[in-house]
């Protein structure tokens, strides 16, 4: 059938041209990034189908049930009597094991799925997979409770010898959960009621997201490449991304809404009955981390906004010669500056060579992850947008995950998640009950190695233009990463404590949304209402309640730590190296003490966010002379 060029295109026909169209431009990008790793999970199983995970599964749940029955309603006398220590070590052995176990299975379900959240396949098996996992780990569920039961004294006396003494980390930071915990059923009711609470909506509102695509100049996209869009070169491409995306959003926004109103109850309700105070207690527990000073740490940040994004983003409409910027120019590349696409070898070289000035063995490391295809690069349909470094389990190894589109960002993100990587390779041998880090730690190594790289890459970049335009997009990294996840953080105390009061509408959690980003973002950035949808996307508010703010806490520390590095002697790699291998085993404060550095100090934050005034001060020194 012949179609006139001034008739309407048959649909089937225009689907097929934006596929081909699509096709094109997925090649000449393929072209340029070169081939990119797929992760090899074959180090937790060969496949869905693999006899290995069918037999692991079956000896999780025999191996939780044999625990339960060795020692469920013992523990109380096995703390008492002269080998206390001894008997309470074994039994906490026994069940690391299970918990490595029980984590090996989870984590190779969680990253299959995470390959392809649209295939219902893997989500079936990812659902079968938590599902018997949550039912076998309720028969652990009493050794914590019981633990916390035993007298302090007693329990003390057992931790202060050997083999206890091992795991005092573990059980000292197991006690501070001690006020907040339930009566064993109730505990076990909300641990097998998870699988059709919140991990349900967690889940749906992935595949959600998953499966919703964005049209922008004739191709149908998934969400990651879209908000890629949001830094080409070309202004009316940043805004027709903008617009797909606020349209696509807004047209489901009553089940993120619902989604919302539904995982903020669950968490009123289990605070509520946990007795958990403020609506953040929760998280700054299992942080590890003061409530005063993650309040200090807000505190400083909101004070700084005018200093740091409203200072900022007024320079760079100015380099736009405006007066201010569309949202969707805020992370635009600066104007008249060469944009080139960045292969993935030599983003890998780049990250590598990085990391190798600083330490040998953090570059050895790292390098393994490409060299054994620890990595998930290319970006798919359906596949987990964003990134990730997933530390599995201790004894196997990270895997990470990047959608890598040769942006120079993503290079950036590539060096993040390899910090992640390292930190979670030198963790591991801690086991798996002590080899997870806090947060208030967990974003320092991912940060660290961005910042290694973003200063390896200026140290050797000699013209200005290029300069201006590093410096600039570092600070805007820096303002992602401290003013936006603050005031993402701010948000969700905003929408939890609203919903403490009843339901929400969409529009409240809109309004509510805009006015935090207005008050950090400031008026050089024109926010309108196509931007009011944007907070339903960010799946840290669904899968992490209140984690946002330690990306911020981890970049002010980090700027602290490497203002150290700066000045240092040698054995600060050493140093720095030490405190990532400690993973959960010490405090923060006690890993920070050998570099001066105490987070508890009203005046530890300025240090930070002063220097990215810095860099914004540089970039100010630098109008007229680009």
């Amino acid at each position: 059938m012949r179609v006139s060029p001034a008739a309407p295109m048959p649909a089937a026909l225009a689907e097929g041209a934006d596929a081909a169209r699509a096709a094109a431009k997925a090649a000449d990008l393929g072209q340029i990034l070169g081939p990119l790793p797929e992760w090899d999970l074959s180090d937790l199983y060969a496949g869905l189908d693999d006899p290995a995970f069918s037999t692991d599964m079956t000896r999780a749940e025999e191996e939780c049930r044999r625990f339960s029955e060795s020692y469920a309603g013992k523990i109380a006398a096995m703390a008492g009597g002269p080998d206390a220590s001894a008997r309470l070590a074994e039994a906490v052995a026994a069940y690391e094991q299970i918990e490595d176990l029980l984590g090996k299975l989870m984590s190779y379900a969680g990253l299959v799925y995470s390959g392809d959240t649209t295939d219902e396949i893997r989500a079936k098996f990812y659902g079968d997979t938590r599902e018997r996992l949550t039912n076998a780990s309720g028969d652990l569920l009493f050794f914590g409770l019981e633990l916390n039961r035993v007298d302090d004294a007693a329990i003390d006396a057992a931790m202060a010898r050997e083999p206890l003494s091992r795991y005092a980390p573990w059980i000292d930071d197991l006690r501070r959960e001690k006020p907040f915990q339930l009566e064993d059923r109730i505990e076990k009711l909300f641990l097998e009621k998870s699988v059709t609470a919140n991990a349900a909506w967690d889940r749906l509102f992935d595949e959600t997201i998953a499966s919703l695509r964005f049209t922008v100049q004739g191709e149908r996209l998934s969400l990651e490449p879209t908000l890629n869009k949001l830094q080409d070169t070309d202004g009316a491409v940043r805004k027709e991304a903008a617009g797909a995306i606020s349209d696509v959003l807004r047209s489901n926004l009553r089940i993120f809404t619902l989604i919302t109103n539904t995982l903020a109850k669950d968490k009123e309700i289990s605070d509520r009955w946990r007795g958990f105070r403020d609506v953040a207690d929760a998280r700054h527990l299992s942080n590890r981390v003061e409530p005063e000073v993650v309040a200090a740490l807000v505190d400083a940040v909101q004070a700084a906004y005018p200093r740091l994004s409203h200072r900022y983003y007024k320079l760079k409409a100015k380099w736009f010669g405006k007066d201010s910027l569309p949202y969707w120019d805020r992370n635009a590349p600066l104007p008249q500056v060469e944009q080139r696409t960045i292969p993935w070898t030599e983003a890998r070289d780049t990250v590598l060579t990085a990391y190798e000035a600083f330490s040998p063995n953090m570059a050895g490391i790292a390098r393994r992850f490409f060299d054994r295809n620890w990595i998930d690069a290319p970006t798919r349909p359906g596949k987990a947008p964003g990134a990730f470094a997933h530390p599995t389990v201790p004894s196997v190894h990270p895997y990470v995950l990047v959608n890598y589109q040769g942006k120079p960002r993503d290079v950036m993100t590539l060096a993040h998640e390899l910090g992640h990587g390292v930190h979670q390779v030198l963790a591991g041998p801690n086991g798996a009950l002590m080899a997870p880090t806090p947060l208030t730690l967990a974003e320092t190594a991912s940060v660290f190695g961005e910042m290694l790289t973003f200063r390896k890459l200026l140290a050797a970049t000699q013209n200005p233009s290029q300069r201006r335009a590093m410096l600039a997009a570092k600070v805007e990294d820096m303002i992602n990463t401290v003013v936006r996840q603050i005031a993402f953080y701010l948000f969700e105390r905003k929408v939890h404590l609203a919903r403490a009061k009843g339901e929400l509408t969409t529009e409240q959690i809109n309004t509510l949304w805009l006015s935090v980003q207005t008050e950090s973002l400031g008026p050089a950035i024109t926010l309108d209402a196509s931007y009011e949808p944007f907070w339903a996307y960010i799946p840290h508010f669904i899968h992490s309640p209140f984690y946002v703010y330690a990306y911020a806490f981890g970049d002010c520390l980090v700027n602290s730590l490497y203002g150290v590095y700066q000045t240092a002697g040698d054995g600060f790699a050493e140093r720095y190296m030490a405190l990532l291998a400690a993973g959960g085993s010490k405090p923060y404060g006690e890993l920070l003490a050998p570099f001066g550095l105490d987070a508890r100090d009203p005046g530890f934050w300025q240090v930070g966010l002063g220097m990215i005034e810095g860099m914004i001060a540089e970039l100010e020194e630098m109008e007229g002379k680009v």
